[in-house]
């Protein structure tokens, strides 16, 4: 088996029974081992440089069936049964857009940090650490986490009036913050949103 130069190989995600193309991921040898030993499809994060098991937030997992290794021993094929949606924006498979969309999507600013906060504050509400202000709006609840929203609110409002952009990205920085926490306190999931969007948007 071949990796490269940054000891990675890409791992094409395949449904075991229906065949269908799930997702694209990397694995490096932790990464698969962790896949083997444990029967969770696990890659290793590019962005985070962490081992990332699939759905370990959401639930949606992927229990692995069979890997295999192409001709060249430098690509697998992960075959597996997802327990959910495969794609965070809630599609069974991240290969659900024609390749217009795609190139369209491209001209847009990314969403993943979004992503990765929400996985952050997902953790902060599985373990409540001490000193954790995520923690604490988590612990206080919908009362405490919604008027910070309303307070958060109030202040992009006055940075607008005040044509002061820098003050307005700031404040609405806090305000999608606050807003993914309230999202995590009422367990409806990021994608819930995205959903909409792309209703609203179609």
């Amino acid at each position: 088996m071949k990796f490269d130069e940054q000891g990675l190989i890409p791992a094409v995600v395949q449904h075991a029974r229906s065949g269908e193309v799930l997702m694209l991921g990397y694995m490096n040898e932790q990464a698969l081992q962790q896949t083997l030993a444990t029967r969770q499809v696990t890659f290793w994060s590019r962005s985070r440089q962490a081992l990332w098991t699939k759905g370990a937030t959401s639930g949606n997992l992927l229990r692995l069936v069979e890997i295999r290794q192409d001709c060249d021993g430098d690509a697998l094929l992960v075959q597996a049964e997802p327990a959910g949606p495969t794609c965070h924006t809630g599609e069974p498979s991240c290969f659900y857009r024609g390749l217009d969309e795609a190139v369209l999507a491209q001209r847009l600013p990314p969403s993943g940090i979004l992503i990765e906060l929400t996985d952050i504050i997902n953790q902060r509400a599985a373990t409540r650490p001490e000193g954790s202000y995520t923690a604490k709006l988590l612990n206080g609840g919908v009362d405490r986490i919604g008027k910070k929203i309303g307070e958060e609110a109030a202040e992009v409002i006055i940075a607008a009036k005040n044509a002061a952009p820098d003050e307005l990205s700031w404040e609405l920085a806090d305000l999608l913050y606050h807003s993914l926490v309230l999202l995590v306190q009422q367990g409806v999931p990021l994608e819930a949103v995205w959903r909409e969007l792309r209703r609203r948007h179609g």
